[in-house]
């Protein structure tokens, strides 16, 4: 696949420079009259570039190259190539907000290679206990028992706290895996992270970014389980194990909408994941990855104030659609740094103010090289981004999968079986604590239809 090679913008001219920058206040259609919403402080990270650090929308247009879509809400968002890590435009990328269960993407990235998928698990009572209140559910008993590979599909389809808990006991406790989460947060150059819940339930000082989000992804889609679960559109899940009678299943469906599709919200072309979240602080949080013509795009989009329906996905996708029709016409505005322990060849991937890692975060720990990251690495190129060879071989071809089985099967076939009744009942049980409730595909339009 193609990697598009860096542009170098001189600017010789004022009269130039406004032939190609937009400035924040051009970039977007933002709502000026709407001054109760929260603003970005004053001093971001620049870690990916300076135009990264400043608020408001960053983008550089080039002859031909469309301008932002109109009505983006998002407090952050970020538009980037998978492959080589330019960052087509950006918008408040480093601000540190609550993630949500986009968390369960570094989670998952963590963990993931630790456990066989094939390996079972009897869960105890003590396993469940720490679940939040009124969190999104798969539906896990006590005293059943699970795949890895079962636990992983109530993870990525139905954002399962149930499911994490279960896992992270597997890995060792929740400690440990919060320790392990935080220190592969910093291998990965997502220094804007701090984990306190692996499954990223409302918790003090537990933020991310939209521009961490998006490196993580980018890490998890280079680990074919990682690529294979995300992009599951549907699955069945075990039940419960009636004495004297076989044990049930029944079907799970993938919460992220630009897969399934719900009122309002079309599958989007090409799609291939990743992960969505909502809690009472973090608001609806997104980020997704699709493939068109060869080229690959990764987009965040976190807490749009739009009262819409599903305003979080037609953000993204107007982004994404923004993405590839603006590839090759815009000067990137920054780049997706690879991991530290990765060669590029300059010596250094870091750099710029604010690129510490963040508040509360354990500093003394650098994290380990995966071999992804190493066979990836490209130690001869320039530093300003590493080609993804395992992500450039292998997601279009998830891509371009997903695409045709929701050909094959329509997608008013997925409705089928309903998850049975769990304790999450859909509604938060205390604001206070932020909740992720599960809602079916056939909920209202004019109401919340997806808090994953």
């Amino acid at each position: 696949m193609p990697v598009l090679k860096k542009i170098a913008l001189t600017v010789t001219s004022a009269a130039f420079l406004s032939g190609f920058v937009l400035t924040p206040a051009m970039a977007a259609d933002e709502d000026k009259s709407d001054d109760k919403q929260p603003k970005p402080p004053g001093v971001m990270s620049s870690l990916g570039g300076e135009r990264l650090s400043m608020s408001g929308s960053q983008v550089n247009l080039g002859p031909g190259a469309p301008v932002l879509p109109k009505g983006l809400t998002g407090r952050s968002w970020i538009v980037a190539d998978a492959e080589n890590g330019d960052v087509l435009a950006a918008h408040n990328s480093h601000w540190r907000l609550p993630p949500a269960s986009t968390l369960k993407m570094l989670f998952a990235d963590t963990v993931l290679p630790a456990l066989q998928p094939t390996q079972t698990h009897k869960v105890t009572e003590s396993e469940l206990a720490g679940v939040g209140e009124g969190s999104s559910l798969v539906g896990i008993k006590e005293d059943h028992t699970y795949t890895v590979h079962d636990l992983w599909l109530g993870v990525f389809l139905r954002s399962g706290n149930d499911a994490v808990h279960v896992l992270s006991e597997m890995y060792g406790g929740i400690p440990q895996t919060v320790a392990a989460m935080q220190k592969h947060a910093e291998e990965l150059q997502a220094l804007d992270t701090v984990v306190v819940s692996p499954d990223g339930y409302d918790a003090p000082r537990q933020v991310s970014s939209a521009y961490d989000l998006t490196l993580i992804a980018r890490s998890g889609l280079q680990k074919k389980d990682f690529r294979e679960y995300a992009a599951t559109a549907s699955a069945d899940f075990p039940g419960e194990k009636k004495k004297g009678k076989k044990r049930d299943s029944f079907e799970i469906q993938n919460t992220n909408r630009l897969i399934t599709g719900d009122i309002g919200v079309d599958p989007y072309k090409g799609i291939a994941g990743v992960k969505n979240g909502y809690t009472t602080h973090a608001g609806n949080t997104f980020t997704g990855v699709a493939e068109r013509n060869g080229k690959v795009l990764l987009v965040t989009v976190m807490n749009p104030s739009a009262e819409e329906s599903h305003a979080v996905y037609k953000e993204a996708a107007k982004l994404l659609d923004w993405g590839f029709a603006a590839s090759g016409k815009v000067t990137p505005v920054g780049e997706l740094v690879p991991p530290k322990s990765v060669d590029t060849g300059t010596g250094t991937s870091t750099g710029g103010k604010g690129a510490a890692p963040a508040a509360g975060a354990d500093q003394g720990t650098g994290g380990q090289a995966e071999a992804a990251h190493a066979s990836a690495a490209s130690k001869g190129s320039s530093g300003v981004g590493v080609a993804l060879a395992i992500i450039g071989g292998l997601l279009v071809v998830v891509a371009a999968a997903v695409f045709l089985v929701n050909r094959r099967w329509p997608l008013a076939g997925l409705g089928g079986r309903s998850a049975p009744e769990t304790k999450d009942t859909g509604e938060a049980a205390d604001p206070r604590e932020g909740a992720e409730p599960t809602a079916s595909v056939g909920e209202s339009a004019g109401k919340p239809a997806d808090k994953a």
